[in-house]
């Protein structure tokens, strides 16, 4: 039986947690003032979906540089000049929100001045070789280029739950182009 690999993108599903439950955040916030909309709909990402799949290895990436901070930023500085800056109601629920992916049994990995996509990239590319099937789960629509009949990538459409699956022939579908058998 082949082996699965499960690569979620962390900070991406975070920021869709965050504002799939937006409308609520003066709800959901905790006897010590933390507010709790991201870690809600995160964990339910996690009960609906990660736990679902079963994989045989698994890993959340994270930003762990932003902007100027990354190498893109390096090259480029207005590298995401454009990007608004993080909720601060959304920056306090990180560092637990990276507790709870420990809580469900799933290692988080981060790089200094990488983003998670680019560990992403590198860790389905090195799977494919390995010979494992691969699922990405992300927010962004970036990563489809890392698809093919070994990886699958899920893209958000609504909050954390609702995902397309872009396989080679979804792809072939959507964009035109040559339909392959996929392993998915």
């Amino acid at each position: 039986m082949t082996k699965t690999l499960l690569l979620i993108d962390g900070n991406s599903l975070a920021f869709r947690a965050f504002y799939a439950m937006h409308n609520q955040l003066d709800r959901m916030i905790s006897h010590n003032g933390l507010h709790t909309n991201a870690l809600v709909a995160f964990n339910n990402f996690f009960d609906k979906i990660v736990d679902k799949l079963q994989p045989d290895y698994a890993l959340v990436a994270w930003d762990a540089g932003k902007g100027i901070s990354t190498f893109r930023g390096k090259i480029f500085s207005d590298y995401k000049g454009g990007r608004q800056t993080t909720p601060p109601e959304l920056s306090e629920q990180f560092p637990y929100l990276r507790k709870m992916v420990d809580l469900h049994g799933i290692h988080s990995y981060e790089l200094p001045s990488f983003e998670a996509d680019d560990i992403i990239g590198t860790y389905a590319k090195k799977a494919e070789q390995a010979g494992l099937l691969t699922t990405i789960i992300t927010g962004d629509r970036d990563l489809t280029q890392l698809v093919s009949d070994r990886v699958l990538v899920q893209v958000t459409k609504k909050g954390v739950t609702d995902l397309d699956a872009y396989t080679p022939d979804f792809l072939a579908k959507k964009m035109g182009g040559h339909q392959s058998g996929t392993s998915y």
